[in-house]
């Protein structure tokens, strides 16, 4: 077994290496005067059992073709099996056609995995389960349920908790999350957006007048839609706000809008590598998965159940 990794998150991939007591594969990722890039595995694999960890966030593209060039250079090289372990899938949003004329990047990116040579695909919180459908390889989707629930329970105890979720397509999520805190009450933030990257709050579906409310999601993108929902929650008489959301891709004023919202807190995962762009003078915290994900990559190597992390 190996682990190896491109350039989106080598913190991540080295706290996975860590937590399976493994060195990181040595690999050359670099580019050409041109920006192409250029991939060579300085070990042998031949006959290995590889594990590629490459989120595909910022820049999406980049960190795209860094695996998709891994990959092929790892099956060019004999590789028994290749699992790329994607903490954050980008072009996820993009599941379905919304209107005519448009694509579903989702199932193009998961065939552009697949051609590459990957036999398997883990990754975390995919933005939608029938994700999962779209690769024809076995695909593990882990959850970060159980890391976040660990957290709340560890600094929230005593406190008069309610699941939120900012939007009715996140209800599913927001349940899971409140059944592991001892089947805490859910309410929802029903909002209407009028047009792409704008959401506006229309009401509150449940009391939450005296509650701490703990929005759930999986991605906050430009924070908009997290922001006006602490906004509401406050409105409606909340004790207080924190969010916790797998994926911090925190585009444009994000980190700002945070710091100036009514958020008490935002808790995101470390999925991406944007250690550099949040700072310290922020509300944001990062909570590590590695152990999730060394832990998944262990039962894959050892042929044992992943399913069992979550029971």
């Amino acid at each position: 077994m190996k682990l190896m990794t491109g350039n989106s998150n080598l913190p991540l991939a080295r706290a996975v290496a860590d937590y399976c007591d493994l060195p990181l594969t040595e690999a050359l990722v670099r580019r050409f005067a041109d920006e192409e890039i250029f991939v060579e595995i300085q070990e042998n694999v031949r006959g290995e059992d590889v594990f590629v960890i490459q989120s595909t966030g910022y820049p999406a593209n980049d960190n795209l073709m860094e695996l998709l060039i891994m990959i092929d250079a790892l099956k060019r090289a004999s590789a028994r099996r290749i699992t790329a372990v994607v903490p954050y899938l980008g072009y996820a949003r993009q599941d379905r056609k919304p209107g005519p004329r448009t694509p579903i990047s989702a199932k193009l990116v998961a065939n552009l995995i697949t051609v590459a040579g990957a036999d398997r695909v883990l990754s975390v919180d995919l933005h939608a389960g029938q994700i999962q459908g779209f690769f024809d390889i076995p695909t593990d989707n882990l959850y970060a349920a159980p890391v976040m629930s660990a957290d709340i329970r560890a600094r929230f105890q005593g406190k008069n908790l309610m699941v939120v979720s900012p939007d009715v397509g996140g209800v599913v999520r927001a349940r899971v999350l409140a059944k592991r805190l001892h089947n805490a009450p859910l309410a929802i933030v029903d909002k209407r957006r009028e047009r792409a990257g704008e959401s506006e709050v229309m009401n509150i579906i449940g009391d939450v007048e005296g509650r701490f409310c703990v929005l759930v999601d999986d991605i906050v993108d430009s924070a908009g839609t997290l922001c006006n929902a602490a906004a509401a929650l406050r409105e409606a008489g909340a004790e207080d706000v924190v969010a916790y959301v797998t994926h911090g891709v925190l585009s444009g004023g994000a980190v700002a809008r945070v710091k100036g919202s009514a958020l008490s807190e935002l808790v995101i995962t470390d999925s991406l590598g944007n250690h550099d762009m949040i700072g310290a003078d922020t509300k944001i915290r990062h909570l590590p998965i590695a152990p999730l994900l060394g832990e998944a990559i262990k039962r894959i190597a050892d042929e044992t159940s992943v399913s069992s992390l979550f029971d």
